[in-house]
């Protein structure tokens, strides 16, 4: 009789779900702690992983936590590793292409956040619409300055949405603008249509709408084709007085180009959850542009996110353990 599978997860991981866990494993699973694993500075045992938002929640891609760098030395110490699951939506840490390369397997938890960043950015096109920053700005410095005349917001209805990226966030951001009455035209690595959008194309093909794009939302993953693909031409390209979204990956878009679309006016607003470098500098104009929503990396932040990536785990656990396809694996990606 084979031994049972041993998990690596936080402590914090196994006091919330490990009860439920031993439940999805009738035939047994053992568990390590990366705590437990990290103090006794030896290889560990695990054969697959699930690294939770705890480990990585407080880190930023340039200032990784000690409980990141910790989590990740134990998974580079662990030979027998076969899977490990992580909580975002996107792999693009140097450490999920070691481990690739090593035949482990790596997946994420896409579509878990697809609904909590869609509201994001739906909440966040209504209000730089309708002014609200602007508003805002006005209500510190004691103003009234009703926004009349040619000072009025246009009408969502009839705006043109291009949004980069059409995986689960990119298709739930679709359908919420559809129901504004604004038109959607989907960027994605194919030109295949997809449900929800009035129209579908290639990333080469990206030039040819931005001259119909009220609205550039970047939602796609950071890759070899979409780093930079935010820049001055492509703002250059789109109507003057547009607007900027970007949930997806700072590297994505080339900051100084956007300050400078800012301060210019070409774009008339943006809301920007993700940069080239998070946090984002103090120093940054982006802070106190009254046309801007600066977000802290947290667009896709709920309640009730953990548990929906846990139960995206639970599933390829199952998945795992019968030799079955396992869901969003990033070789499938690449």
């Amino acid at each position: 009789m084979s031994s049972p599978l041993t998990l690596l997860l936080s402590a914090h991981a196994l006091k919330t779900w490990g009860r439920r866990i031993k439940a999805a494993v009738p035939d047994g699973i053992g568990f390590v702690t990366a705590e437990e694993a990290l103090a006794n500075d030896r290889p560990c045992n695990a054969e697959i992983a699930f690294m939770t938002r705890e480990v990585t929640g407080r880190s930023s891609k340039n200032n990784p936590t000690p409980e990141l760098k910790g989590f990740d030395a134990v998974v580079r110490k662990s030979p027998r590793l076969k899977w490990l699951q992580i909580h975002p939506a996107g792999a693009e840490r140097p450490i999920y292409r070691e481990l690739r390369a090593r035949a482990v397997k790596v997946t994420t938890a896409s579509g878990a956040t697809a609904v909590t960043v869609a509201h994001s950015t739906l909440g966040a096109v209504i209000a730089i619409n309708r002014r609200f920053p602007l508003l805002a700005d006005a209500q510190r410095r004691h103003a009234w300055e009703p926004r009349l005349g040619e000072r009025s917001p246009r009408d969502l209805k009839g705006q043109c949405a291009v949004i980069v990226g059409m995986g689960p966030i990119g298709q739930t951001i679709a359908r919420l603008l559809k129901m504004l009455g604004m038109t959607a035209i989907g960027v994605r690595r194919t030109a295949e249509p997809i449900d929800g959008c009035d129209r579908t194309i290639a990333y080469g093909q990206l030039m040819e709408v931005l001259p119909e794009a009220d609205w550039l939302i970047l939602c796609c993953p950071s890759s070899p084709t979409t780093r930079g693909l935010a820049n001055a031409a492509v703002f250059q390209a789109m109507p003057t007085g547009s607007h900027f979204v970007n949930v997806a990956r700072g590297e994505v878009a080339v900051e100084q180009d956007v300050i400078a679309a800012l301060k210019s006016g070409q774009l008339a607003g943006a809301y920007l959850d993700v940069f080239e470098r998070e946090p984002l500098d103090p120093a940054s104009p982006l802070w106190d542009m009254p046309n801007v929503i600066v977000s802290p990396h947290t667009a896709s932040h709920s309640l009730g996110q953990n548990e929906a990536i846990f139960e995206i785990f639970l599933d390829n656990l199952a998945r795992f353990r019968e030799g079955r396809k396992l869901r969003n694996d990033v070789d499938d990606l690449a």
